[in-house]
């Protein structure tokens, strides 16, 4: 099962694009019968935002997100326009803001940029049977962190 879809340029697309990720788990769920836990539509979300969130502060220019299922995950794509690879700052618990890498590669089972002529596609696979990332943290010291800002 796989949906992609042009994201507007304004910034409900942030809004729009979480709302997309979870139509698309629903679907997969009473479709084709896909077991999809509470924790990765919650974790597919807070993907999608920050995915989405990166790419509208730092790629001008069209953007387009594909969601996937892809054995026992959902992938996670944003296309965007800019050839830069994101780049997590060192972890700082103090900071405010900037911390949507370290958390998408903190829940994300595999994570990775490939970059493309016309710019790169960022991808995150969250499994959808809900068990932490290997290697990753607990969700719940993810949530327990301030998420507030962009990628970096």
């Amino acid at each position: 099962m796989a949906f992609a879809v042009p994201l507007n340029d304004g910034d409900s697309s942030i809004a729009e694009a979480r709302h997309l990720a979870l139509d698309f788990l629903t679907r997969a769920r009473t479709d084709l019968d896909v077991t999809v836990s509470a924790r990765a539509m919650d974790l597919t979300q807070l993907v999608v935002s920050e995915l989405v969130t990166n790419a509208r502060k730092y790629a001008p220019g069209p953007m387009v997100m594909e969601l996937r299922i892809v054995d026992s995950s959902v992938a996670v794509t944003v296309h965007d326009s800019a050839r830069a690879r994101p780049v997590a700052r060192p972890e700082d618990p103090h900071r405010i803001g900037g911390h949507g890498l370290e958390i998408v590669k903190a829940v994300a089972q595999n994570f990775h940029v490939h970059l493309e002529p016309a710019g790169k596609r960022v991808t995150a696979h969250i499994p959808l049977a809900g068990e932490p990332a290997a290697g990753g943290r607990a969700a719940s010291s993810v949530h327990s962190r301030r998420v507030g800002g962009p990628q970096e």
